[in-house]
């Protein structure tokens, strides 16, 4: 039998699988950059698996997270996609998420959503080695500046604890418990894996 992480809940597939698959596991893409960040402030005040289970509904409706699509949605489209079952249908967090599209894309000129994200962490994953969940912050400091950044370049729903639990999704840091089979795999991903 496999050891995950104890936030795994034992026969949830869903969540099995996204951290089997993916949780940790650097990124370096602008549309999965971009979607977590927003299915991470969709996430503020929820569990991870509500936002997880409705992952497919919002890369319908938020047009598979392409930032120009996004960034070019008027109110009436937003209007739309509040009444779209398949999302949160949290009005600021609908907005922020294209508001967010907007920033980015004005920030295009200095620096790529990539550049800007893993510059946080030097380019580098921080490696952690935790023994428990229990260890794991919530929050770190450079979370905290993260979030200070991102706020002062016009991003919404990005504060510390969301911008830390964005760097362990998309692999900014390393906080699979050491006794959990993917910490190895995410510490030393094959030489062919993808970026």
């Amino acid at each position: 039998m496999m050891t995950r992480c104890d936030w795994v809940p034992a026969g949830d597939e869903l969540c099995a699988d996204y951290h089997d698959r993916e949780w940790g596991m650097p990124i370096h893409d602008e549309r999965r950059l971009f979607e977590l960040l927003c299915l991470e402030g969709a996430q503020a005040g929820l569990s991870w698996r509500t936002i997880l289970a409705r992952r497919e509904g919002y890369r319908a409706v938020f047009a598979g997270f392409d930032l120009e699509t996004v960034a070019a949605f008027d109110d009436a489209r937003l209007e739309e996609i509040l009444l779209d079952a398949r999302i949160v249908r949290n009005r600021l967090k609908v907005l922020a998420t294209r508001d967010n599209a907007r920033t980015m894309l004005r920030l295009r000129a200095e620096t790529t959503l990539d550049q800007l994200l893993w510059g946080f962490v030097g380019g580098q994953p921080i490696v952690n080695s935790w023994e428990t969940l229990g260890e794991v912050p919530a929050v770190t400091p450079k979370a905290e500046t993260m979030s200070r950044t991102l706020r002062k370049l016009g991003f919404r729903f990005v504060g510390p604890t969301i911008c830390y639990a964005f760097m362990q999704a998309a692999g900014l840091v390393n906080d699979h418990v050491v006794s959990c089979f993917r910490y190895r795999e995410v510490a030393e991903p094959p030489l062919n894996s993808p970026p």
